[in-house]
């Protein structure tokens, strides 16, 4: 597919509200004055950076001019979009028609997504209840010794928790004991 057909095929997408603002316009029809082989005359460059004429006249008229040069402007014109805009240019119609994926491969970032909408504080909570319950089974069996083998789990504790907190988790174990 030619480049002129692609900037067709984008001209609308690239000319709607606020998808590209003045700075980024300026700094492509700069690029496009100055690159090798010159794209824009420097009349055609003061032209398309006029700033009494409104950003989305300009731009349209920037973008038939380019297609009306042929296919080596328009390719231009997308190498300097992708340099100052490279969002915008990754996120263009033309681009996402030429990722069609294959149907039979796993979109990993719509999986990503899916896997991890829950978010961190989701999954502490999870891991909390599911410590707080083995914890709870360990304590509450009467099988066991529950001082010697908490002793032995909270010895360990300051990797995980302060020494503070451990402190105060041996005193409780041990008035349990007691009582």
């Amino acid at each position: 597919q030619s480049y002129c057909h692609r900037l067709q095929r984008d001209m609308y997408f690239l000319t709607s509200t606020s998808r590209l603002n003045e700075q980024v316009v300026d700094k492509i029809v700069l690029q496009l004055n100055r690159v090798y082989p010159q794209i824009l005359t420097n009349e055609e460059a003061e032209k398309f950076r006029n700033p009494k004429a409104s950003l989305h006249t300009r731009l349209s008229d920037l973008l038939k001019h380019l297609q009306k040069k042929g296919d080596r402007h328009c390719q231009e014109f997308y190498r300097a979009l992708q340099i100052n805009a490279e969002q915008l240019f990754n996120d263009l119609p033309s681009r996402k028609i030429l990722k069609t994926p294959d149907p039979t491969e796993i979109d990993t970032d719509k999986e990503q997504y899916m896997l991890n909408d829950r978010g961190p504080v989701f999954f502490l909570a999870c891991f909390s209840v599911a410590a707080g319950l083995a914890l709870f089974w360990y304590c509450c069996n009467s099988e066991t010794q529950v001082i010697g083998r908490a002793r032995r789990i909270l010895g360990f504790s300051p990797i995980i928790i302060g020494g503070h907190i451990r402190n105060i988790c041996m005193l409780y174990l041990e008035d349990i004991s007691r009582n």
